[in-house]
Parts: structure tokens; sequence; C-alpha cells
């Protein structure tokens, strides 16, 4: 017995020593040091890194080390470069659901090839022409790959709003947050290149630059998620959560390809989960209704409805045949911080803030979005004590009332 002590001990000393090298190695890159003066020190000291310890040192460089997320963004593309080829367990997954057409993974990796092929054979060759000759002609065709690249907004949204939230159920925040706040500096970099381009007045080097910095992220965030996200959800998330990611990825959209079909995992004494009380009655203040009636009612409602309680927990969302923004039922469960990108947290943080202080009831903005005209507007929620219970966010596409003149007294 005291042996098999002895040997625990040792491993959880190794274990804890591996971290130490790793995140000195990942210090030594924020100081300034180049991929070259540490790679050889990673490989004699540490030779593999594993998709756990990826997730644990993300999480340390934030929590304890106190690095900001951002920095840990641009770190992270450094340390890719460190890591590949050493990342063990990829192919460690037993009944390899990412080959089953329809499967959430498998889809992923689909768009994936699609992807790579747009952004390095079709983008790159034409990134190349232009750099040659700063033609109309290659300047449209520059322009129609960065077009069909927006698509990968999809591909990201389905990332971030239904694979992170089941992995930071299980406690994996340091991942999720380094990775979206990549994301949007991708699709923020294909925005700037395309108005580059759109309003080009010779700034050939700008364009070369940025569509450069496109092409070299997408690709690195390719691999970010073949070799470290998708092995990590694997592992993770289970088979009934695979199937709420599924049924779900539809309402978000798929990004330059679709589904190869619908995965159905063989499923033994499994029941669909039952709604509960739909035929039972809810006693309200003013009025009675049935459950049925109460999310018919909701979902009938011109305007999308989100309730956090008073721990920053979504609870609900009403579900119209319009949604303004999309919400998937993963995000039931989630505090809203994970809900929105790194680099617009503290503005909800400010908020809540605000609202459980008793500084403000209300705040609402109004934005340009698509075709709509967007008006938004948050509620403290309090009960009759005053006490703070939660926040009710109302989201309206206002565009048609802007557009009302005159009267309307008779029925169309």
């Amino acid at each position: 017995m005291s042996e098999l002590i002895n040997n625990r001990e040792k491993t959880t000393e190794q274990a804890s020593q591996r971290q130490e090298i790793l995140m000195e190695i990942i210090k030594d890159l924020h100081a300034g040091k180049t991929v070259a003066e540490v790679k050889q020190r990673f490989e004699d000291a540490v030779g593999s890194i594993s998709i756990a310890e990826i997730s644990q040192l993300e999480q340390a460089l934030m929590e304890e080390e106190g690095i900001p997320v951002e920095e840990v963004q641009r770190l992270c593309s450094v340390h890719t470069a460190i890591f590949k080829g050493s990342i063990e367990e990829i192919h460690r997954i037993s009944d390899k659901p990412e080959e089953m057409p329809g499967h959430p993974i498998h889809t992923f990796k689909l768009e994936n090839k699609e992807i790579d092929l747009l952004t390095n054979f079709k983008l790159q060759l034409h990134f190349e022409r232009f750099e040659k000759e700063d033609s109309e002609d290659n300047r449209f065709k520059l322009l129609e790959d960065l077009n069909l690249l927006l698509d990968i907004d999809k591909h990201y949204s389905r990332k971030e709003n239904l694979l992170f939230p089941y992995l930071e159920k299980y406690g994996i925040f340091g991942p999720t947050k380094v990775m979206w706040g990549v994301d949007d500096e991708i699709r923020a970099a294909i925005k700037e290149a395309k108005q580059l381009l759109q309003s080009y007045e010779g700034n050939k080097q700008a364009v070369l630059d940025k569509v450069y910095y496109v092409i070299r992220e997408v690709s690195e965030m390719i691999f970010k998620e073949e070799n470290i996200l998708f092995p990590m959800a694997l592992q993770t998330l289970t088979e009934d959560e695979w199937m709420k990611v599924a049924k779900e990825s539809e309402e978000i959209g798929y990004c330059l390809t679709g589904p190869a079909g619908k995965w159905k995992p063989v499923r033994h004494g499994h029941a669909e989960g039952t709604e509960g009380m739909v035929n039972g009655l809810i006693h309200l203040e003013t009025g009675v209704l049935s459950v049925q009636q109460l999310e018919l009612m909701m979902n009938h409602l011109p305007v999308d409805i989100t309730f956090i309680d008073q721990d920053d927990v979504v609870r609900y969302f009403s579900h119209g045949k319009e949604r303004i923004f999309a919400r998937t039922k993963a995000v039931i469960g989630r505090t809203v911080q994970n809900c929105h990108p790194p680099k617009s947290v503290h503005v909800v943080e400010k908020l809540l803030e605000d609202f459980k202080a008793g500084v403000k009831d209300t705040e609402d903005f109004w934005i340009q979005f698509k075709d709509n005209y967007v008006y938004i507007c948050y509620f403290a929620v309090r009960n009759e004590q005053g006490e703070y219970c939660g926040t009710l966010e109302f989201t309206q596409n206002i565009q048609p009332i802007r557009e009302i003149e005159g009267e309307k007294r008779i029925l169309a």
C-alpha cells in the first residue's frame, strides 16, 4: 500500500513539474522570446502534451498569473506552433463519432475542409496574383473569396453557442474564452480586408497584410479546433448532449456545406424528455394558464425575450418564428457573461452591477443589424420588497414601426 501511495505522489509531483515547465515556457513567450528559442526546451523537458494540459495551462494563465484574455489569445497562435506534432490523445476516441455523418464534429470537419480549400488554395492563389498585379480583376477575385469566407461566422457561432456552454458546464473555461476572442478577430479581419478592397486607393501593402493575416489565422484555427477543441469535446460531452448540439445546429446554420446525413446513435431504452405539466395549470395573480398556453403566448409576441436570474444564469428565452439574434437551448443554465464575446463582457457586467446596486432599473440600445433596426432594452426585475431577482432582455425589430405614417382606424 505504501508503494502505491508513493507512486501516486510521484505521479502528482511529475504532473505539477510539467505544468510549471509549460507555464515558464509560455511566460517566456509573453516576455518576448521567440518560438525557436523555447521550442527545443519544450521538446527536451516535456516532449508531448495532452489536451487536458493545454486547457489547464490557458486557464491558469488567466486565473493564477493574471494575464489578460486578449494576451492569451495572442500567445495562443504562438504556442500552437510549439505544440504541433506533440499533442497526445488525438486518435484515442474508440467509436470515432466524428466519422458518423450528421454528428456535429463530422459536420464541423466537413466545413473545415471547405474552409481550408477556400482559404489555402483559392484565396491564397488570388492573394499571390494580387501581390504581382493589383488589377481590377485580381481585386474582384479577392473580394469574391472574402465574401464567401464571411460564411465562417456560422461555423464559429455554432462552436461558441453550442459547444462552449457544455465545456464550461464541465469547468473548461480557458480554451473557450481564448478561442472566442480569436474568432472575433478573424471575423473583423475579413470585414476589414473587404473594406480595403472596396475602397481601394492603391494601398496594396495594407490589403496584402490583412489578407495574409486572415489566411494564417483561419488556418491556425482549423488546427486548434481539430487537434484541441474537438478531441476535448469528444472526451467531455455525453451522447445526449451531442444529440442536443446536432438538433440545435440547424437554427444557426452551416458554413459552405451542410451535414452529410442525419446522425442518430443506437439508443437502448432511451426516451425523449417529457414536457412536464403540459396539461397542468399555472395560477398567476391575474389569471390561470396552462403551460402550453403560456409558451404559445410568449412565442407569439413580436419581440425576443430572455430572462437571467439573480445569479446571472440564463433561465429562459422565447422562441418565436423570426428571432433577431440566435439563441440555442445550450445557453440555459449558462452564465450570461459566458454568452458574450470577451471584448463585450465588461459592458454586461457593468449593466448588471448597476441593476443589482439599484443605480438603474432600465437600459436601452438601438443598432442597425442586417436589414433590421433593432431596439434592445434591459429591465431590472425586482420583487415587492425591491430586491433584485434578475434581468429581462427585450429585443424588437422596430424598422416597420419607424416607417409608419398617418393613421389607421379601420381593419385592413
